[in-house]
């Protein structure tokens, strides 16, 4: 009976430490990605990846880039407080050819590693 009282706390304890609090981001995107399609190179490039916090503390994101001047990224200015929602810009430069591109955010959420997120934009310009 001991034993089971000991397991029964042991697992308990585990289960508290598992559990993440702080900020917490989920975007609306499926697999963080936007499809932007077979566009023209009339389309003026922007899209939005639009996320909410829903964590329990204020979501900051410190930093959203990418590694390619073809992309102009806008983030949010503040935090975004827990249950709100928030958005980032992507504005793409429309060169024609295949869109591939990653645009790494860095926040404090607790869901991430590091709080790093990777999202991405396809598609194919003509």
């Amino acid at each position: 009976m001991k034993n089971v009282a000991s397991f029964i706390v042991i697992v308990l304890f585990s289960a508290l430490g598992y559990a993440q609090n702080g900020p917490k981001i989920e975007f609306t995107a499926p697999d963080n990605t936007i499809d932007y399609g077979k566009i023209s190179k009339s389309d003026n490039g922007v899209r939005s990846f639009e996320f909410t916090n829903t964590g329990d503390a204020p979501l900051l994101i410190t930093s959203a880039e990418s590694t390619v001047s073809s992309i102009v990224v806008t983030k949010p200015g503040g935090a975004i407080m827990p249950g709100k929602k928030g958005k980032i810009d992507v504005k793409y430069n429309m060169t024609a050819g295949p869109i591939r591109k990653t645009i790494t955010v860095e926040t404090n959420a607790v869901n991430y590693p590091d709080g790093r997120v990777a999202l991405k934009i396809k598609g194919e310009v003509f």
